[in-house]
């Protein structure tokens, strides 16, 4: 059985919806702290357990007989690596065959403040022996297409990137991937930099949207300070500010793009280019 972490997450929605191509339904566990909020999976034949951080033999309960496990990173800041060893833990007791772990693009050399976290996932999960694999995503296009409707009613698109380039793909891609690793054998002791074949700067991304939309939309590249200031009186809740302007000051550095072609590898085709999604971002705006 493959059990997904975090399931009613919108990865992993998509990584089961994406396994349910590859495997029946009765072999899929969503192992979710809400099980309310997964009564649609359970009506489709998806095994339904409940698991929270906070109470470690959950997990063990939840990894019943099961023998492969992709653990999506908690969206907790901060506490991201005590929980995420809850469940390596879960797994090492459970004597699982395979554990995938959603990391971060580059997270050895990473300035990004979030790959503190994962970088420490990744030393758990070595020191704990569970054969594993490790699935360093690059950023999501939804992270930027997302502020579209905010873009369009100002007339500009804000950040600090400057020109750094960014290779993002949508997260129905890097889903696509994490079930091509759970569902094919010889993953263990890989690690997978997953980036998105198109790169491009968020003053392509403007240009973009403006061809898209027939509106020109200028993209204004600000201070790491100012960017942050923008999104706390945009309303943007903590830490995610400090988070978002971090993040940006190192997609600057390059720290968001990579030349690896293992995710389109992985799904078998070149990944989404932003131009797509961006569309699909507006079609979904117009209905």
């Amino acid at each position: 059985m493959l059990a997904i972490t975090g399931a009613t997450g919108q990865l992993g929605r998509l990584v089961i919806e994406a396994l349910r191509q590859e495997v029946p339904a009765a072999q899929i566990v969503a192992v979710v702290r809400d099980v309310h909020k997964a009564q649609d999976l359970a009506e489709q034949g998806i095994q339904v357990r409940y698991a929270d951080y906070n109470q470690p033999e959950s997990w063990r309960e939840a990894f019943v007989g099961v023998n492969k496990v992709l653990l999506i990173s908690s969206s907790e800041v901060g506490q991201r690596t005590g929980q995420h060893h809850t469940v390596i833990e879960a797994a090492q007791a459970a004597n699982v065959a395979l554990l995938a772990y959603t990391s971060i693009l580059n997270a050895e050399r990473s300035s990004l403040m979030l790959a503190e976290e994962h970088v420490a996932t990744e030393a758990l999960i070595q020191a704990s022996g569970v054969p594993a694999v490790i699935l360093r995503n690059g950023w999501y296009s939804e992270n930027y297409t997302m502020g579209i409707p905010a873009i369009l009613q100002q007339g500009v698109m804000i950040g600090c990137a400057g020109d750094g380039r960014i290779s993002a793909a949508p997260r129905r891609d890097y889903a696509a991937a994490a079930a091509h690793v759970l569902t094919h054998e010889g993953q263990a002791g890989k690690i997978y930099e997953l980036a998105g074949d198109h790169g491009f700067t968020l003053t392509e991304f403007a240009g973009y949207l403006s061809e898209a939309t027939e509106q020109t939309i200028a993209y204004q590249n600000l201070s790491e300070a100012d960017y942050i200031q923008a999104l706390e009186s945009a309303g943007v809740p903590a830490p995610f500010p400090m988070v978002l302007g971090n993040s940006e000051t190192g997609a600057a550095a390059g720290d968001l793009f990579s030349a690896s072609s293992d995710l389109s590898q992985l799904i078998g085709h070149p990944s989404t280019p932003i131009k797509v999604t961006i569309q699909e971002t507006l079609s979904e705006i117009m209905k």
